[in-house]
C-alpha cells in the first residue's frame, strides 16, 4: 500500500486552527499529562504514516534538557512547494491550518495512523515555538512558529543530506499549566507499540534532562510476532510456535500473531491503521468469530470434542490467550465513547474468512499445537461449568440477607446507584470506624476479612469459591463473567477501596485491583472505581488538627509551626475514631479520591502479569530494576 507521489497538490484544506487553543481539550483530550504526551504521539504518527507508504525506516525523538521534544523522520520530507489552492509553501499550510494533510482526498497516504490529521497543525498552536526543518529534492528549508504564527516566511537554508523532517516544540506554559515535564517511560512504551506494529521501523528515544543521557531504541524484524512474545514473556506459554497469520484483499490489510499460555486471562490487543482501539470493534468481533468456529470444527474433526457434548464457546477458546491483530484499512470510522472502536462493518467479514482459512491451514500443518491448544479450551469448558454452579451456589445462598457473612455488608438507604457509593473496607475494625463514621443515606460499606485470593492465578470457579470476592460480586449486583456481567446493574457508581497506608493496604489494595481489571473491566472503563487516601499523620497544637497524605507534606506542614507541634502517625484507618475518618477520608465535602483509569492497557498487561503471576524471574527481575525508586514491595 504505498503511493510514491506526493506534492503540495496532495494537501487538501478543510478549516482554520482558530479553535485549537480556546479549546485544546477537543483536540487532544487535557491539558494535563495526558494531552501533554499526546503532542509528542501527533508528531510521530506523521513520521508513521511516511512508513506505513514505505517511505521511512528510521524516527528519532529526543527530550531535551529544556522539556522541548525533537522529533525526525527520514521519510520524503513535508512537500514545500506553493499549495495551487492557497498560494503559500505546503509546509506552511500543513502546520497552520487544521485538517490539512497528506491523509484527505486521493493523494499522498492511502492508509495513515494518528487522529483523522489534526495532528502537527495542534501541535503547534498549543506550543510557544516551533520549528520545523525540511529535507527534499536535494535542499533543505526551514520555518519558525509561535503559538502557531509564522515568524516569518519559509526559507531555503542550504542544501540537503538526503530526506525527511524535523519537528523542534516547546509546549505552551500557559495551555499546559499543570506541568510541560514529558514522563520517559510514558513516551517509551507507546513507541515500543508503534515499533511492533511497523516491522523493521527503528525508533529511538532519547532523554538529555539527566547527568547522563537515556537511549531506548525499538526495532522489531518479527514485527507482532515479537510483540506477542514480549507480551507472553512474563507468562508460561504452552506452546513454542507463535501463530503468524498475514494477508490483503481488494484496499485492506491484516496481520495477526496469538500464543496461549497456561493463564486464565485473555488478553487481546487489536489496531485500526495502528491507532490501538482500546473498544475493538468490528475486527475484534471477525477474528472472535473465526476462533471459535476453527477450534471447534478442528476439534469435532479429530474426535477431541465427542459427538454429543456442547460446542467450547468462546470464552473458552480464549483462555490464556495473547493476540495482537492489526488491520488496515482505507476510510476507518471510529465510534464509541473514546473513538476507539472500529466500525467499517467490511471488516467483520474480512477478518474472519482469513482467520477462518489461515488459522485452520496452521493447524492441518502444526497438530500437536492444536491438540495443545483444544485440550486447554476443553479444561477451560469444564473449569466454566463448575463456576456456572458455584454462581448457582452463591445465589442460593443469597449473601445479601445473610447476615452471617464474615464481611457482611452495611447498604445504603438511597436506592439510585448514581447516588450510592460503598467502600471496600480493609479489615473489621476499620469497617466497624467505617459504618460508624458514614453517611447512611448513600454510602454502604463492605469490610473485606484479610488479603483476598490473587485472581491472576485462578480460574473462575475457584475465584467465585472465596468468600469476600462471593461477597463484594453480590454487593456490587453486576455478576461475574461474559455470560452474566452487565454494567446497567451496577448498584453504586462510586466504588472506593480504602486500605491501610502501609505495606499490607498497598498488597490489599492491588489484589482488588487485579480482580476488578481481570474479570470487572467495564466497571474501571465506567470510571466507576476510586481508591481512597487516607491520611498518614495528625499535626495538633494549641487543640488544632491537621492531617498530613504524604512524608513531602508532613514536611512543608511542619514548617509553618514555630513550636514544634505533636505528630501522630496512623498506623491504620482502624486507629481513627469515626470523626476522624470521615473528616479525612469519607467526607465528599473534604476528602480526595483518585480515579482508576487504564490509559495504556498493554502497559497494564504487563504490569499486573509481572506482579501478580506465575512466574517468579520477571517479578525478581522488575524489583532488580526499581529498587532504588520503590520503597515498599510486597507481594
Amino acid at each position: 500500500m504505498t503511493t510514491d507521489t506526493y506534492n503540495a497538490s496532495d494537501i487538501t484544506v478543510l478549516e482554520g486552527l482558530e479553535a485549537v487553543r480556546k479549546r485544546p481539550g477537543m483536540y487532544i483530550g487535557s491539558t494535563g499529562p495526558r494531552g501533554l504526551h499526546h503532542l509528542v504521539y501527533e508528531v510521530v504518527d506523521n513520521s508513521i504514516d511516511e512508513a506505513l507508504a514505505g517511505h521511512c525506516k528510521n524516527i528519532t525523538v529526543t527530550i531535551e534538557k529544556d522539556d522541548s521534544v525533537t522529533v525526525t523522520d527520514d521519510g520524503r520530507g513535508i512537500p514545500v512547494e506553493e499549495h495551487p489552492k492557497h498560494k503559500k509553501p505546503a509546509l506552511e499550510i500543513v502546520l497552520t491550518m487544521l485538517h490539512a494533510g497528506g491523509k484527505f482526498g486521493d493523494g499522498g497516504y492511502k492508509v495513515s495512523g494518528g487522529l483523522h490529521g489534526v495532528g502537527v497543525s495542534v501541535v503547534n498552536a498549543l506550543s510557544s515555538h516551533l520549528v520545523a526543518t525540511v529535507q527534499r529534492d536535494g535542499k533543505q528549508y526551514t520555518q519558525e512558529f509561535e503559538r502557531g504564527k509564522p515568524l516569518g516566511p519559509m526559507t531555503e537554508i542550504g542544501p540537503a543530506d538526503g530526506s525527511g523532517t524535523t519537528i523542534h516544540f516547546v509546549p505552551d506554559t500557559q495551555i499546559f499549566t499543570e506541568t510541560t515535564s514529558f514522563k520517559f517511560e510514558t513516551i517509551d512504551q507507546w513507541l515500543m507499540e508503534n515499533a511492533f506494529l511497523n516491522r523493521g521501523v527503528k525508533i529511538t528515544l532519547t532523554d538529555l534532562r539527566g547527568e547522563e543521557p537515556a537511549v531506548s531504541v525499538h526495532q522489531y524484524e518479527g514485527g507482532l510476532k515479537d510483540f506477542v512474545a514480549h507480551l507472553n514473556g512474563t507468562k508460561e506459554t504452552i506452546h513454542k510456535k507463535i501463530v503468524y497469520i498475514e494477508g490483503q484483499a481488494d484496499e485492506s490489510e491484516l496481520e495477526l500473531a496469538m500464543q496461549w499460555n497456561g493463564g486464565y486471562n485473555e488478553s487481546v490487543f487489536t489496531f485500526a491503521n495502528t491507532i490501538n482501539t482500546h473498544e475493538g470493534g468490528t475486527h475484534l468481533s471477525g477474528l472472535r468469530t473465526a476462533l471459535t468456529r476453527v477450534v471447534n470444527e478442528y476439534a469435532r474433526a479429530k474426535g477431541l470434542i465427542k459427538e454429543k457434548e456442547d460446542n467450547l464457546s468462546g470464552e473458552d477458546v480464549r483462555e490464556g490467550l495473547t493476540a495482537v491483530l492489526s488491520v488496515k484499512l482505507r476510510e476507518p470510522q471510529f465510534e464509541g465513547q473514546t473513538k476507539t472502536k472500529l466500525g467499517n462493518t467490511e471488516m467483520q467479514g474480512f477478518v474472519s474468512s482469513m482467520v477462518n482459512s489461515k488459522l485452520s491451514e496452521f493447524f492441518e500443518e502444526n497438530p500437536a499445537e492444536a491438540r495443545i491448544i483444544i485440550s486447554k479450551s476443553i479444561s477451560a469448558a469444564r473449569a466454566r461449568e463448575a463456576a456456572r454452579k458455584a454462581r448457582d451456589l452463591t445465589r442460593r445462598k443469597g449473601y445479601l440477607e445473610n447476615t452471617a457473612l464474615p464481611g457482611k455488608l452495611a447498604d445504603c438507604s438511597v436506592t439510585d446507584p448514581a447516588l450510592c457509593e460503598i467502600y471496600l473496607v480493609e479489615g473489621d475494625s476499620a469497617g466497624g470506624s467505617a459504618k460508624q463514621a458514614r453517611d447512611r443515606r448513600f454510602q454502604a460499606i463492605l469490610p473485606l476479612k484479610g488479603k483476598i485470593l490473587n485472581v491472576e492465578k485462578a480460574r473462575l470457579n475457584r475465584i467465585l469459591a472465596n468468600e469476600e470476592i462471593a461477597a463484594i460480586i453480590t454487593a456490587l449486583g453486576t455478576g461475574i463473567g461474559e455470560e452474566e456481567f452487565d454494567l446497567e446493574k451496577t448498584r453504586y457508581h462510586r466504588i472506593i477501596i480504602m486500605a491501610d497506608a502501609d505495606v499490607d493496604g498497598a498488597h490489599i489494595r492491588t489484589l482488588v485491583l487485579t480482580l476488578f481489571y481481570r474479570y470487572l473491566p467495564e466497571i474501571i472503563e465506567a470510571g466507576y472505581l476510586y481508591v481512597a487516601q487516607p491520611p498518614l499523620y495528625k499535626i495538633t497544637q494549641s487543640g488544632k488538627s491537621r492531617y498530613a497524605y504524604t512524608d513531602q507534606t508532613l514536611k512543608t506542614i511542619l514548617k509553618d509551626y514555630k513550636k514544634e507541634p505533636n505528630v501522630q502517625r496512623f498506623k491504620g484507618l482502624g486507629e481513627m475514631n469515626p470523626d476522624q475518618l470521615w473528616e479525612t477520608t469519607m467526607d465528599p465535602e473534604t476528602r480526595t479520591l483518585l480515579r482508576v483509569t487504564v490509559p495504556d492497557a498493554v502497559a497494564a498487561e504487563l504490569m499486573f502479569s509481572t506482579l501478580m503471576g506465575e512466574r517468579v524471574e520477571p517479578r525478581k527481575e522488575y524489583i532488580q530494576k526499581h529498587a532504588a525508586s520503590v520503597r515498599n514491595l510486597d507481594f
